[in-house]
């Protein structure tokens, strides 16, 4: 199943602690889990971003959907298709 990563940042979100925060997360959970996406993990990062969010799906549409539901819950991000390192070096294995 392809799995994707979005950089989330909360520049424009006004979160007020950290409990809004958890409930956002269950919220959007359960919003993939209706789309078709498996949200396998979620992480704060110190940086750019301020989270990085990886989540599985078997087609694109559910994809996009999931992206527009983090975009829903003011949540702005980047989402890209990533592919594990060990695929990767069988690809270019083959070059």
């Amino acid at each position: 199943m392809p799995t994707y990563a979005t950089l989330v940042d909360l520049a424009d979100r006004d979160v007020q602690n950290a409990q809004d925060l958890a409930t956002i997360w269950g919220d959007i959970r359960t919003e993939f889990e209706e789309q078709g996406a498996d949200l396998r993990d979620s992480y704060a990062a110190l940086g750019e971003h301020d989270f990085i969010i990886l989540f599985e799906t078997d087609d694109t549409e559910a994809a996009f959907k999931s992206a527009l539901t983090l975009h829903r819950h003011g949540l702005e991000g980047q989402t890209m298709r990533i592919v594990d390192t060990d695929d990767f070096s069988n690809v270019v294995d083959e070059i």
